[in-house]
């Protein structure tokens, strides 16, 4: 009998030892109160998510948590996510009235849906917009349009965007546009035309943002040179930490500060591991394999191309022929430059539903580990809220006050 009870005892001393050991590593991936605390009463800012494309076809419906996919009300909610920044796009090679066409039915189509969820969204253009939504417990959904080329090369479309409450515009997306260079194409223009260098202009009379992420290094310094208002890299990485000619090297990000502007930080898995970039590169199947499986099960649909081409990185991590990005690597990027250039000019600009997420950061709602990692790094309260939003919120209000002083958005 002794001996049972003492074999039962050692049993069950180990099951508690093998429960408590798995209970504090859980705990110690988790939140904690205070990492909690600090995210869910700051104001959490996107300014870049893709998530507009889903909008596009028929089944999607973001009031309802998702299986698939980066973005949904229950997963902003989860995240703390307080405003984001939905992205206008077609494709740079879609010029012309096609092009603005495309643009205005994608606007729509996020005026529709916040109309059709306005009890959690509210449509903002302004930082005090914000602020309020926040204050009553809104998601504030604002508009972004990823590329000059879809004014059609027209102020007057130029200022139809602004109207329909476009708050800021990429110049260029992956290939130049007619009046700017691309940073994945080859240089036609030089960086901005003349003509360029007036929309950059009128950009600042309305009030909108202008980004310079997917520019080419001479279009970033003609704009920051021709700009009065702080400009923004919406969704953009560190070269020096990935060398890859979408992201910005430290000239560029401490040339932006010394302006006011703010990096926000993009969470592609190609453009922050040059690991992973590398990898990717070396071996020219992976994209063949890629577009044949995309072309099958997606056609025409970009929002499926998003999705499935995640799978397709997965799986290939699964096999060991690509590497495993970790979201801590977004930390790496905010760290790198934050030590640049200081905290007040660093954002967040995940392009979800647009890209390949790092592992961690699969969707909207693990937002809070940021919260959380940017604390244990030592970076105080004020700091992370910065980065979190507030860095962003003050380049609105920059770029409302310029608007205001050149006489145009009042």
């Amino acid at each position: 009998m002794f001996r049972w009870l003492l074999t039962v005892t050692i049993a069950l001393f180990a099951l508690f030892f093998v429960l408590a050991t798995r209970f504090a590593a859980v705990q110690g991936d988790s939140i904690s109160e205070r990492g909690h605390d600090v995210h869910f009463r700051s104001l959490v800012i996107d300014t870049h998510d893709d998530t507009t494309q889903r909008l596009l076809y028929d089944h999607f419906d973001i009031a309802v948590r998702q299986h698939d996919g980066d973005v949904d009300i229950p997963r902003m909610r989860e995240g703390g996510l307080g405003a984001i920044f939905f992205s206008i796009w077609t494709s740079g090679h879609n010029h012309g009235t096609a092009a603005a066409k495309a643009a205005l039915q994608q606007i729509a189509a996020v005026h529709e849906m916040v109309h059709s969820h306005s009890a959690d969204l509210v449509f903002c253009e302004t930082a005090a917009e914000i602020r309020r939504s926040h204050a009553a417990g809104k998601i504030a959904v604002l508009i972004g349009v990823e590329g000059g080329h879809m004014i059609n090369s027209s102020l007057d479309t130029l200022r139809q965007f602004a109207k329909e409450g476009v708050r800021y515009m990429t110049l260029t997306h992956s290939v130049n546009d007619e009046w700017a260079d691309s940073s994945t194409d080859k240089p036609a223009h030089n960086g901005l035309t003349p003509f360029g260098k007036d929309v950059v202009r009128e950009m600042n009379r309305l009030g909108m943002m202008v980004d310079i992420s997917h520019v080419a290094d001479k279009t970033f310094y003609d704009a920051l040179a021709v700009s009065e208002a702080p400009l923004i890299a919406s969704h953009s990485d560190c070269r020096a930490l990935c060398d890859a000619p979408r992201n910005m090297t430290d000239a560029m990000i401490q040339a932006l500060a010394a302006k006011g502007g703010v990096i926000q930080i993009n969470y592609h898995a190609g453009f922050l591991s040059q690991e992973y970039r590398d990898a990717d590169r070396a071996d020219p199947s992976l994209d063949q394999q890629r577009a044949a499986i995309l072309a099958k099960r997606c056609g025409k649909n970009e929002a499926c191309k998003t999705i499935e081409g995640e799978k397709f990185m997965h799986d290939m991590v699964k096999q060991g022929k690509l590497p495993r990005v970790g979201w801590e690597k977004i930390i790496e990027h905010i760290d790198h430059a934050v030590k640049l250039v200081g905290a007040d000019h660093v954002g967040l600009g995940s392009d979800f539903d647009g890209a390949n997420m790092p592992f961690g950061m699969e969707d909207c709602s693990q937002l809070p580990k940021i919260t959380q990692a940017l604390l244990q790094k030592g970076y105080s309260e004020s700091d992370v809220q910065k980065i979190l939003g507030g860095n962003t919120l003050r380049v609105m209000e920059q770029v409302e006050a310029t608007a205001q002083r050149l006489g145009g958005k009042s």
